[in-house]
């Protein structure tokens, strides 16, 4: 017990003496950091001092803006303006010289560009060392002059704003990414326009080739007028054996234009051996068939050909029991598809609108395929568009041998186009099976037909069976082209291409030479010779055979 007793009295005495100890080393410490603190700051302070009065230049260095800044925590705020503007200056300066410095690299030491910016980089690297600004700012003791410091950050700013906006023009010329995107974007808004431009185009192209034009509307009124003012002169001719003549030369044109029809009669009655022999059966509609008589009345064909002139209205037997378009033009789908909102739709699908032109339903445009009917006591006629010019004689046409084919024409097939895969659609399985896709095609406009061959092939039944199966448009688009590479398909004898010259209505790089040996020049396309969209190199062609001193045309001022 009196072990432990006196180890307790010990310890008590050691733990006493250690807390002293401890204490005083930490005062010993303390105080030595805060003298060491004092030293350093004394040291700054002088140094400082004699920095100042020892160098008059501007402070370029970052030590010199750190002392600069260190001092301007004790002056007044027009100093740390002033440090701060100067920093914004120097920034904007990095940033020009290392955008020249990317210029160089990509040679492009003579450009305007790289000069801008070493002219930015030195305007911003002496406005300090100006004498006005360098004695107000830069040198020791002297105060900040605010109005001197108002200049120069105008002048500042102004250099900044300059080189900011070099630099954002730069960046686009610089940055690849942004080179690619703005390109993919004007790309895109290009198309864009280029996409609506060729839809409104397309439109304003399908209006004004197939809008009535007012010079034709005239001259259809005022012979309609001259029909109702003297009736007594156009009272109805007796019938004519000759337009049942088989040793004759039969023409049939189905139009409702009458200047169109008066031009290619002509054309053919000028360049014939013997005009007499010549037989036009002339087929329109109820609306034209007064003004077309009425004009063939006033003007009579030269050289005794014979013109006849029916409207379609007078063939009993073409009613919708018998003909498929008809029939067709009574379903409600049909109708809709052509004569509602027509001008939306066309503006929205400019591929397919000119297939929504009701005249590809027209009988005038589908009487082609009821000749051998129409005409039962002929042999051969020869069908001409309205939109044709017959520069030689054709009855040589009469003489071919079609070998015992039905219809002679011009094939239109070259390398890849104009081949039957253009214009019937091959992926439905009763075209694919019945047709060859690499077929050549032919064109309607100058055909000779054989009437008795055609009665014997069976070609309008082959017509109506296909018209019959397209009433959903699945075989082909519309128009009177593709039922007919149908129609005589393996039927058609195919004549030598100067005979018939086609596309002076949409091709202004057709040879004069092939147009000077041509038979027959056609003018199929939008460009009719007969609208102000014409193309001049091939109007006067069609015009030469205008009968100018017929008082209408020139009453309704066509222009010719």
């Amino acid at each position: 017990m009196a072990v432990a007793a006196r180890g307790t009295r010990g310890g008590g005495s050691g733990g006493i003496n250690g807390g002293l100890r401890t204490f005083f080393s930490y005062r010993i410490f303390f105080s030595a950091i805060f003298t060491l603190l004092f030293l350093a700051t004394l040291s700054i302070l002088f140094s400082s001092h004699h920095h100042h009065h020892d160098d008059d230049s501007l402070p370029s260095s970052g030590n010199a803006y750190v002392q600069r800044t260190f001092l301007a925590v004790k002056s007044d705020p027009l100093t740390t303006r002033l440090d701060l503007i100067y920093k914004q200056a120097n920034d904007h300066m990095t940033l020009v010289n290392a955008y020249a410095a990317y210029a160089r690299k990509l040679k492009l030491d003579i450009s305007k560009q790289l000069r801008m910016f070493d002219e930015l980089a030195k305007n911003l690297t002496d406005l300090p060392l100006k004498p006005s600004y360098k004695s107000s700012f830069f040198e020791p003791g002297s105060p900040v002059d605010e109005d001197v410091l108002r200049q120069f950050e105008k002048e500042v700013k102004d250099i900044v704003k300059v080189a900011r906006l070099m630099i954002v023009e730069s960046k686009e010329s610089y940055d690849n990414q942004i080179k690619i995107q703005k390109l993919k974007d004007t790309i895109f808004a290009v198309n864009e326009l280029l996409i609506k431009a060729k839809k409104n185009g397309a439109f304003a192209s399908l209006i004004s080739a197939k809008s009535v034009p007012k010079s034709l509307h005239c001259l259809a009124m005022r012979l309609v007028e001259e029909r109702v003012a003297h009736p007594e002169k156009y009272k109805e001719e007796g019938y004519k054996e000759e337009f049942e003549d088989p040793s004759l030369y039969h023409y049939a044109i189905f139009s409702d234009n009458v200047i169109a029809v008066s031009v290619v009669i002509r054309s053919v009655v000028k360049n014939a051996e013997e005009p007499w022999k010549h037989v036009f059966h002339v087929v329109t509609d109820r609306m034209n068939v007064a003004a077309m008589k009425v004009w063939f009345r006033m003007r009579p064909v030269e050289g005794g050909a014979f013109v006849g002139i029916k409207a379609v209205e007078e063939y009993k037997f073409l009613n919708s029991s018998y003909v498929p378009v008809l029939r067709q033009l009574e379903n409600a789908n049909m109708q809709k598809f052509y004569f509602e909102n027509q001008a939306e739709n066309a503006t929205k699908d400019s591929t397919n609108m000119k297939f929504r032109n009701p005249k590809y339903l027209s009988m005038l445009n589908h009487l082609r395929f009821y000749l051998p009917e129409m005409y039962p006591k002929l042999h051969k006629i020869l069908f001409l568009d309205d939109d044709v010019v017959v520069q030689k004689d054709l009855t040589g046409l009469w003489k071919v041998d079609l070998d015992g084919k039905v219809n002679g024409a011009v094939e239109t097939c070259f390398g890849s186009f104009h081949r039957y895969a253009q214009y019937l659609n091959f992926s439905h399985p009763l075209i694919k099976e019945r047709f060859n896709p690499k077929a050549c095609a032919w064109a309607f406009g100058m055909n000779i037909f054989d009437l008795d061959a055609w009665r014997r092939e069976k070609c309008t039944e082959q017509y109506h069976y296909w018209q019959s199966l397209n009433e959903e448009r699945t075989l082909w688009k519309l128009g009177t082209l593709p039922p007919g590479l149908i129609t005589f398909y393996s039927t058609t004898k195919s004549l030598d291409k100067s005979w018939h010259v086609l596309g002076l209505g949409y091709n202004p790089s057709i040879s004069m030479d092939e147009i000077s040996n041509a038979a027959v020049i056609h003018y199929n396309g939008n460009m009719k010779p007969w609208l102000d969209i014409a193309m001049n190199q091939y109007k006067n062609l069609w015009t030469k055979y205008v009968d100018n001193d017929m008082e209408f045309v020139q009453t309704c001022n066509f222009g010719l």
